[in-house]
């Protein structure tokens, strides 16, 4: 009998791993285009009324400046997503941080490089 225990035991500890995933919604890449800046999202369920904020930092003569922060209410649904920040950028080096809020809980944070 002891000999089944422990088989048993790993297969569930794997289950459990495998089956807990991540609930998170995945930031994907984000790109200047159109005068502003767009964020692909992949979200494993919907979240209605979630809330995006994009710090935008400058970066120039090795100096990291905030130069602009966007705000934007989403409807994320299961699956891709795309959102749209209008924002204009002068050619340089841009650093992103990147957050999504639901129900006042901070769910992503990320940080992304673009170059304009």
């Amino acid at each position: 009998m002891k000999k089944l225990h422990r088989p048993l035991v790993l297969v569930v500890c794997v289950l459990l791993v495998v089956l807990s995933g991540c609930t998170s919604p995945a930031v994907g890449d984000a790109r200047y285009h159109n005068e502003g800046i767009s964020v692909n999202l992949n979200s494993s369920s919907t979240m209605p009324d979630s809330f995006m904020q994009v710090t935008i930092y400058q970066i120039k003569d090795l100096q990291q400046q905030e130069f602009l922060v966007v705000t934007s209410p989403v409807n994320l649904k299961q699956g891709a997503n795309t959102v749209f920040f209008p924002a204009r950028l002068e050619p340089g080096t841009y650093k992103l941080r990147i957050y999504l809020i639901h129900k006042g809980e901070r769910k992503t944070a990320v940080i992304r490089d673009i170059v304009v």
